[in-house]
């Protein structure tokens, strides 16, 4: 599952050093906290190794 943003990418990435024991869990804050607790480590992984190039910012909302 590629990442849909490059916060998306981001936060995943620091979910992912926190499972792995690189960072600190109590550094996470919002999304990648949430991650971190949800998440399997492939999971994580995948959504961290999206290549950044194409991606936007953040998500555009989703119009009605």
């Amino acid at each position: 599952m590629p990442a849909k943003s490059k916060a998306q990418q981001k936060a995943a990435g620091a979910a992912l050093a926190a499972k792995r024991g690189d960072a600190r869990k109590s550094d996470l804050l919002g999304a990648s906290r949430e991650m971190e607790k949800s998440m399997t480590e492939k999971e994580l992984e995948d959504l961290a190794s999206t290549s950044r190039k194409t991606l936007p910012e953040k998500k555009a909302p989703k119009k009605k």
